[in-house]
């Protein structure tokens, strides 16, 4: 993926940006119900996380991000099937691309994690990148870290997230490599279903290089684990 300087076009998109999620902050904190104690924040912005969808949970998402990041236009689905096993398609819209993922947790015992799988396998010629990720999660403090095989290279991926209550997530990740990020972002968790996460990213090939992103989550709990 080739990364550009930034240009004036460049900032003005990051600053519509920026306008575009102020006033859905405020739309969305007026119009709809403050979230309950069952909200829950997953993710981060750029790298996968070692905890996985809980089972009967089927996340359906909308991403915009600057083309520098990957497809401007992207719809995901996330399925978590088992305690310990979720699948993830997304389709992304220019161009056209189907893209698969899935997850299966090998240590769920708090507060440690340890997951495999892969991501990123595409329609579009990309083959599987399998993965490997350590998780240490407590009440507000989540650290990450791990690696992937990307092209038959070795890539790191590193992450921290603050949650400082059920509803807003802080949060950080970096993964190697000269064509992806640093990011910061939040998430924020309006109710059980809704969840909002932008963040800025900075190129690691070009730390001028600044692009945008921004995530809508609808979450439906189609059933509950048996306990």
């Amino acid at each position: 993926m080739q990364v550009y300087q930034m240009t004036m076009q460049g900032a003005d998109r990051l600053i519509f940006l920026c306008r575009l999620c102020l006033c859905l902050l405020s739309w969305l904190y007026f119009t709809l119900p403050m979230a309950s104690a069952l909200a829950t924040t997953k993710g981060l912005s750029q790298i996968v996380t070692p905890d996985v969808q809980p089972q009967g949970d089927f996340s359906l998402s909308f991403q915009w991000q600057a083309k520098e990041i990957a497809n401007p236009y992207e719809f995901q689905a996330e399925l978590g099937i088992t305690r310990s096993f979720e699948v993830a398609i997304f389709q992304g819209i220019q161009p056209s691309e189907t893209i698969f993922g899935c997850e299966v947790a090998l240590v769920q015992k708090d507060p440690w994690l340890l997951t495999t799988g892969f991501i990123n396998w595409s329609t579009r010629g990309v083959t599987a990148q399998p993965l490997l990720e350590a998780g240490y999660y407590t009440e507000y403090h989540k650290l990450i870290g791990g690696g992937l095989i990307v092209h038959g290279r070795p890539e790191a991926v590193l992450g921290y997230a603050y949650d400082y209550d059920k509803h807003w997530r802080f949060q950080v990740d970096y993964q190697s490599g000269k064509e992806n990020f640093f990011t910061l972002g939040f998430t924020w968790n309006l109710n059980d279903e809704f969840q909002l996460n932008p963040a800025i990213y900075f190129s690691n090939s070009h730390a001028n290089n600044v692009a945008g992103y921004v995530v809508f989550t609808y979450t439906f709990h189609l059933w509950k684990a048996a306990k």
